[in-house]
């Protein structure tokens, strides 16, 4: 896109393409790799986990975001910040109701779509500088994991932002950068939210008196979590299942 200048409407498909791959990089070897499933080498866990970083993200933020919050207090409204979508989206009944949520169901697309440019660009800066995730503290980052921070945010912005504009100008690096956030974002959310943001998952409440669930973590699990296109070999794949 940057060298050979297609057509304007063979560069918006190769953009379209590129969210689809990076969509998949996060599903197949990021994920994996942050959860230290990816291989059975600690050190390639690492590198594919750190892929997350070339992608504008931040692995130590997913980290403390997805493995020790989403995955310990899944659908539990409060904490699980992947609930969290307000005042756009109502995810859960224990959320308030805002009048705008009676047509959800006709926006939700163009809310989810701006998950990938608001991840990168303000939920891991709001993170770093409150050090918490929603209201859960943030553990305490090395100097390797600030350095790491800066520099992959830094390194991302040379590559999808200031090159691009040098090589093809601001507009053509904006409508193809655009047009590749938005549907990486909207591929994204419509995968998380449809594995447990569904009608048939729970949403469990802390009870009253001591404040925790009833049930044990992997009943837990199984009550928040729902499979999907189970039997769709393409999707199967392209979701690393």
């Amino acid at each position: 896109m940057l060298y050979f200048s297609p057509p304007a409407g063979w560069a918006i498909f190769e953009c379209l393409l590129l969210s689809l791959f990076t969509s998949a990089i996060g599903f197949n070897i990021m994920h994996d790799g942050a959860h230290g499933s990816f291989s059975s080498k600690p050190w390639v866990n690492t590198v594919a986990a750190s892929s997350l970083n070339f992608l504008g993200a931040n692995t130590f933020m997913w980290k403390m975001k997805h493995n020790v919050i989403h995955h310990a207090y899944t659908n539990i409204d409060g904490i699980d910040d992947d609930l969290d979508a307000k005042p756009f989206l109502r995810l859960c009944e224990t959320q308030k109701h805002y009048k705008v949520h009676k047509y959800q169901h006709l926006y939700f697309w163009a809310a989810y779509s701006l998950l990938y440019l608001f991840w990168i660009f303000v939920s891991d800066y709001k993170k770093y500088f409150r050090k918490k995730v929603g209201d859960i503290p943030l553990k305490k980052m090395t100097t390797n994991d600030h350095l790491t921070f800066w520099g992959f945010k830094l390194l991302h912005i040379c590559l999808f932002v200031v090159i691009p504009i040098v090589m093809v100008g601001v507009g053509p690096w904006a409508i193809g950068f655009v047009s590749y956030a938005l549907f990486a974002g909207f591929v994204l959310s419509i995968v998380f939210q449809l594995a447990h943001t569904v009608e048939h998952t729970h949403f469990p409440v802390p009870n009253v008196e001591t404040n925790k669930i009833d049930d044990e973590w992997a009943i837990h699990q199984l009550k928040t979590t729902a499979n999907f296109a189970t039997k769709n070999r393409l999707a199967c794949w392209f979701m690393g299942d």
